[in-house]
């Protein structure tokens, strides 16, 4: 009996031995699962302190412009430049002043056959306009009347100022008497006979443009041509034109 109970010890050891260990399904309240298959991981904490990260924005690097927009850049101000150069030397340049007969008026007319010659009084109202930036002074203005060519007599005004950018009046009177046209004896006659005669007047302003150290001489003229009416000593047309 005691051989039996040995032997039968030891078979339930070794059967035990064998068999694998049940662990129970149920958790004891506040026990954490002690299962061999399940880990933890931690992080080390780092053997030394961080350093401070610091970013860095720089300005986008201008992109080099190509030498074709560069040229064309300067060649458009160089254009520019020389067309405000010719519209400010345009409007500033110094020109001679206009002259407009505005009236003209035969006040006497006369023509004596021994001698041949004859008598005549004309008024002119002559406008003269500035055109420039800068006033004038004028020296004198003449006025010239002739027949075929030919000079008969002038007169002379005073001399006077002109504004800028304005026009001024000037009157004058032309007196001449017993002019002599022997070399035109027969012209004259001629146009005696069809009761006009034609003159031709000359108007002419002198002055100079004082622009700081420069003296600018400057001259405007104009000429008509008249017809007189010998019947009723009138001036049947006229036909100025600036010179």
């Amino acid at each position: 009996m005691e051989y039996k109970f040995m032997i039968s010890s030891i078979v339930a050891g070794l059967f035990s031995l064998r068999r694998p260990k049940m662990t129970s399904s149920k958790k004891s309240d506040g026990q954490s699962p002690s299962s061999p298959t399940q880990f933890v991981h931690y992080q080390s904490l780092p053997s030394e302190p961080q350093q401070p990260q610091y970013i860095i924005v720089l300005p986008p690097y201008p992109r080099p412009r190509p030498i074709f927009d560069r040229s064309c850049r300067n060649f458009l101000l160089c254009v520019s430049v020389i067309v405000l150069l010719a519209v400010a030397v345009f409007f500033l340049w110094p020109s001679g002043p206009d002259v407009s007969v505005a009236r003209l008026k035969l006040q006497g007319f006369k023509i004596h056959l021994i001698p041949l010659s004859i008598d005549i009084t004309l008024d002119l109202s002559v406008k003269v306009r500035n055109p420039n930036f800068y006033s004038i002074d004028y020296t004198s203005l003449v006025v010239w009347i002739g027949y075929r060519g030919k000079q008969l007599g002038n007169v002379t005004s005073d001399k006077g100022h002109l504004q800028a950018r304005a026009s001024s009046y000037i009157n004058a009177t032309l007196e001449l008497e017993g002019v002599e046209i022997f070399s035109d004896v027969l012209s004259i006659i001629e146009d005696v006979s069809k009761g006009s005669i034609t003159f031709d007047t000359v108007t002419l302003i002198n002055g100079q443009l004082d622009l700081y150290f420069f003296h600018l001489p400057l001259e405007g003229k104009v000429s008509c041509e008249i017809v007189v009416d010998t019947n009723n000593q009138t001036i049947s047309s006229q036909d100025c034109y600036p010179e």
